[in-house]
């Protein structure tokens, strides 16, 4: 694996810190076994946001589409 910085000047432990991310990220991305599916994430879940109630219409629904615990 090569690393290149292609802007900046960091410092050797600005560096360091970097780099240590990108091996402990390839390091988890090799445990994983890549014949296996991913759980899906809660995040993205649709349900997540359509199991609650629609906000009725009118001059602050807008607020409760994203915000539904207030008003």
């Amino acid at each position: 694996m090569t690393i290149k910085v292609v802007r900046g000047n960091p410092t050797p432990e600005e560096l360091a810190a970097a780099l240590a991310v990108v091996r402990a990220r390839a390091a988890a991305a090799a445990a994983e076994p890549s014949g296996a599916p991913r759980p899906r994430d809660s995040w993205a879940d649709p349900s997540r946001i359509a199991a609650r109630r629609l906000p009725q219409p009118g001059p602050t629904a807008w607020g409760r589409t994203y915000w539904p615990s207030q008003g």
